[in-house]
């Protein structure tokens, strides 16, 4: 067995991160000065191993951030119960920081966009994208963060159906037995949970559906214009759009409140929480350029299983039971067998095409290696008309000896190849 070292020590910088922000923040619930000191611990770690821990980078980001949002949020801790106030403050902070990116320093170049691209593709996108974040973020409020990440295991079923409602995928009997026992994981999870709260359940699975819509929404309509946009790009033209759409929400639902309250406003919280959210939209973009799509997935499923078991130590209240776990391992089973069909679905695409390439560049070469050096063939080949041709039988099975040792093929690959 061979072990990957690198993978081994970037594990277990996870777990010395893991341990240690787990004292700080459970320390940091009465003292400014060591939150203060913990940032700095983070940026100065994040700043040393950006290059090559990249999965590391963005697991962490991604667990701090939702440990963050759920302690700002709560009313046990920092008591700042306007989740469209802090989804706003996300958006305007990284549409801020994407404007002098592209515009200032010249990090990125804007892509070509139209008022029509911008009306019909970045509008519709920017309001779900708003609507996703308002509502999850507003789920805090009501339960933990373990009963979220169960309940976030739905996202392949949300994903699945919304696109089968808009085209872009088609109803299969494999993935619906698949997401089927994600469904049934995940409502024997619910049923488990021992503060179930049927608001803050409703405004997670709406959040859910309309990240899927999200997601969907991003492969028809930008992709059919050919517009690729990278997460700084996508910050530039969706982060204000999507700031303004929260306007009118928080107007109606927050401002009446925050104007009778006594809020409580501490700048680096805000900047810190801000600037985490920032920089898991940029490790986003790190992962994707130096990790495969098993990768990441492979890396999401344990992201989720550590996040659960961090956010009881850090949030006591947060009581995993025996049927939550057993419930979130079936929803588990379902979503590893989905990415595993996504994956194998992707090089199976994939494959036919770079098979059928190679076989008919080496039976050109074949071919004309032949006519080179069997010269006393060339009257026969020349006498039929048929130039030389060969049976398709015989072709098949002569590139199929020669190919097979040649190509590196993978398990899914050869399984293809012998049908």
């Amino acid at each position: 067995m061979i072990v990957n070292k690198p993978l081994v020590l970037t594990y277990l910088y996870l777990l010395i991160y893991i341990l240690l922000s787990s004292g700080v923040i459970l320390y940091n619930k009465r003292s400014l000065i060591t939150e203060m000191l913990s940032k700095i611990l983070i940026l100065t770690y994040l700043h040393v191993y950006l290059v090559d821990h990249a999965i590391f980078i963005y697991a962490s980001l991604c667990m701090t951030q939702l440990i963050l949002l759920q302690w700002v949020l709560s009313p046990k801790y920092f008591n700042f119960p306007f989740p469209i106030t802090l989804t706003m403050i996300h958006m305007g902070f990284s549409g801020a920081v994407a404007f002098f990116l592209i515009r200032v320093f010249k990090v990125v170049s804007p892509v070509k966009m139209t008022l029509e691209i911008y009306i019909t593709c970045v509008v519709p996108i920017s309001a779900f994208f708003a609507a996703s974040l308002w509502f999850g973020n507003t789920a805090y409020l009501y339960i933990s963060v373990a009963f979220i990440q169960m309940l976030k295991a739905l996202m392949p079923v949300a994903t699945f159906i919304m696109a089968v409602m808009c085209g872009t995928d088609k109803a299969r009997c494999d993935v619906f037995l698949n997401m089927l026992l994600v469904s049934v994981g995940v409502v024997i999870s619910s049923y488990g949970e021992i503060h179930f709260n049927v608001v803050g359940t409703l405004y997670q699975v709406t959040g859910i559906f309309a990240e899927a819509l999200r997601l969907v929404l991003t492969q028809v309509l930008l992709q059919k214009k050919g517009l690729t946009l990278n997460p700084i790009t996508s910050l530039y033209y969706i982060a204000p759009c999507s700031f303004v759409f929260l306007c009118a929400p928080w107007y109606v639902l927050e401002k009446p409140a925050m104007e009778v309250s006594q809020i409580q406003f501490n700048f680096w919280i805000f900047f810190s929480n801000a600037l985490c959210a920032l920089a898991l939209n940029f490790s986003i973009f790190l992962v994707i350029g130096r990790t495969g799509a098993v990768t990441i997935r492979v890396a999401g499923v344990l992201k989720d299983w550590i996040l659960i078991a961090l956010s009881t130590v850090i949030f006591p209240e947060s009581t995993i039971t025996g049927l939550n776990i057993i419930g979130y391992a079936i929803a588990l089973c379902g979503v590893v067998m989905y990415n595993y069909l996504k994956v194998k679905d992707v090089r199976a695409s994939q494959l036919p095409e770079n098979i059928s390439d190679r076989m008919i560049k080496d039976w050109k070469l074949e071919k004309k290696s032949s006519d080179i050096f069997t010269p006393s063939n060339s009257s026969d080949n020349n006498g039929g008309g048929g130039g030389g041709n060969i049976s398709s039988s015989d072709m098949n099975v002569d590139e199929e000896a020669h190919l097979i040792p040649s190509l590196r093929l993978s398990h899914i690959g050869r399984t293809q190849l012998s049908k």
